[in-house]
């Protein structure tokens, strides 16, 4: 099969619903365009000061989860830096492909912290403790990037950016850990089970590679942005050349 570049271009007749960005006018891209580059940053100024803050509280506290929270914050980072990159070019098509290859390594990485993490904490090498700037900064960002992530992603579909679509994943992936967090660290605080986090977080890791794997595979794959982006269902052999 002719493998179908992730560059959007016109819709074909008979394909079910529109090509990604295939409507879109000169103007509306630009505002889109500009759109991803401030929610971007905005996601880059908001995880570096979450990093912080959640590294300094899990030194403190001794606590492994908010350290590993810190660092899953570090790799939000490098994939919102990714997407940053991949929009500061006058063709931001161009660079999908190298920005999908950095996503899927960020998502690997995130799991692969959050794993040892988890490791870490069940075999009994830390014991954290009560942590009260941990949990404020769990509700917050649980708050927070659930909203980040929702208007990239949309923004992402309307482009027909898989990258951002998939960064956007990534965002959500940091709310499910903010979640996870506040649980453990509620459950440690209020009943003592230290271990509850740490559950929750592996479930998370499988998650994450899961995510990494498909953003890995839209890369080299004969898929339409359209599909990468949820624009329309796959339809018949697309994925046969999936390496």
């Amino acid at each position: 099969m002719t493998s179908v570049p992730l560059t959007p271009g016109p819709g074909t007749p008979g394909t079910p619903g529109r090509r990604a960005d295939a409507a879109l006018s000169p103007e509306r891209r630009v505002v889109l365009v500009r759109r991803i580059r401030l929610i971007v940053a905005a996601t880059i100024a908001y995880n570096v000061i979450e990093a912080i803050v959640a590294l300094a509280a899990g030194s403190v506290a001794s606590s492994a989860a908010l350290i590993g929270f810190g660092l899953d914050s570090i790799v939000e980072v490098l994939s919102a830096a990714a997407v940053a990159w991949q929009f500061a070019a006058p063709d931001p098509h161009k660079r999908e492909r190298v920005a999908l290859r950095l996503i899927a390594v960020s998502f690997f990485g995130l799991a692969l912290f959050v794993s040892i993490d988890a490791a870490r904490a069940l075999l009994g090498a830390s014991e954290p403790e009560h942590s009260p700037i941990g949990i404020v900064l769990a509700a917050v960002s649980l708050a927070v990037m659930p909203l980040l992530s929702w208007f990239e992603r949309r923004t992402g579909r309307e482009l027909g950016s898989a990258s951002a679509v998939a960064d956007s994943k990534q965002t959500l992936i940091c709310a499910y850990l903010s979640a996870a967090l506040l649980v453990g660290l509620l459950l440690n605080s209020l009943l003592g089970w230290a271990w509850a986090d740490s559950v929750a977080a592996l479930v998370i890791a499988a998650f994450a590679v899961r995510e990494g794997i498909e953003a890995w595979r839209g890369d080299a794959c004969t898929v339409p942005v359209s599909v990468l982006t949820g624009e329309r269902e796959a339809e018949g052999d697309e994925h046969d050349d999936c390496c």
